[in-house]
This record gives C-alpha cells, sequence and structure tokens, in this order.
C-alpha cells in the first residue's frame, strides 16, 4: 500500500498565500524605497564582503517582491514559498549572529527605515516559525474547488493574522523592551 502525501485545504492555502504575500511584498516595497537605508542596515550585519553590499541591496528587494508574486500562481507557488522560507531562515541565521557576537543594539531592518528596532532573540524565533508556515504553502493543495466561503474565510483570517503579528511585533519589539528599561531604572 502506497503512503498519499497530505495534502494542504486550499482554503487554508489561500490564507497563507495571501498573509506571506503581503508580509513579503510590504518588506520588499520598504526596501526597494528606501535602498539606500537598507544597503546600509546590510553593510552592519558585517556578513558579507562589502562588494556584495550594493548588489544585493538590489537582489534582496527584488527576491521578496518575486516571492510575494510567485505566491498566487501555482505553477510557481511551491518555489516561492520554499525560496521564501530559505530567505526567513538567512534573516534568522543573521540575527542569531550578531546575537552571539553580542551586538544587540544592531537594527534588524525589520521595520524599515522609519523605525529603528534593535535585533532580538525573539526575531529568530519568529522567522523560524514563520519559514516553517510558508514551507507549508509549498505541499501539493487538495483538489476540491474554492468556494466563496472560502475566499471571506481567508480576508477574515488575514485581517486576523495581520492584527496578531502587528500586535506581537509592536508588544515584542517596543513594549517588552520598554518596560525593561523602566525596571532596569528604578
Amino acid at each position: 500500500m502506497t503512503a498519499v502525501p497530505p495534502a494542504l485545504d486550499p482554503g487554508f492555502g489561500l490564507l497563507l498565500v495571501a498573509a506571506f504575500a503581503l508580509l513579503f511584498g510590504e518588506a520588499g516595497w520598504a526596501k526597494a524605497r528606501a535602498r539606500a537605508e537598507f544597503a546600509a542596515v546590510l553593510a552592519n550585519y558585517r556578513l558579507l564582503p562589502r562588494l556584495l553590499v550594493p548588489p544585493l541591496s538590489f537582489a534582496v528587494p527584488a527576491l521578496e517582491l518575486g516571492v510575494a508574486i510567485a505566491l498566487w500562481f501555482p505553477a510557481t507557488r511551491p518555489r516561492a514559498a520554499l525560496a521564501g522560507a530559505a530567505l526567513l531562515l538567512v534573516y534568522a541565521a543573521a540575527i542569531l549572529v550578531n546575537l552571539a557576537r553580542g551586538r544587540r543594539d544592531l537594527d534588524c531592518g525589520c521595520a524599515g527605515p522609519a523605525e529603528r528596532r534593535p535585533i532580538a532573540s525573539w526575531m529568530v524565533v519568529r522567522n523560524l516559525l514563520l519559514a516553517t508556515l510558508l514551507a507549508v504553502a509549498a505541499l501539493p493543495w487538495g483538489a476540491r474547488p474554492l468556494e466563496a466561503v472560502d475566499a471571506l474565510t481567508a480576508v477574515a483570517g488575514l485581517a486576523v493574522a495581520v492584527c496578531l503579528y502587528l500586535a506581537l511585533d509592536r508588544l515584542l519589539g517596543v513594549i517588552a523592551p520598554r518596560a525593561a528599561a523602566l525596571r532596569g531604572a528604578r
């Protein structure tokens, strides 16, 4: 008897695609709009030879935008999901290496040039979880047709996912560090 590979429910797949297309689209667009600032963040990680920083400051936003677009098409979705997951793992590794170096004041580059955020271990965990979730989108999707209720579920699920992501990002990236600083100031 042959094992049947797991198939992803297309409604859940649609939610994953929408969420990660939004995440990578916004991230890629923010980096592309502020390429000089992104190049400075990339150089500050001190993981690349200086010669590679300028071309990668173009390539990374282009790759993120490419992932955002390619996730929507069934033919390119598995590769896009795996490429996006690989990018998230690279980001996690870059943060982890710099945390191990003791460079906790380094700007993660996550929030774009408008808001400087120092790297933290929770960002590594976040990126590992996001990479795992995105890799799920590379699985084959079930054959059932999408219905109107699937679109409604995906839109509502996307709204919840965005609110949860933004709330956790604010809590862990802004509020918790300020609270810790206040406790230390007493």
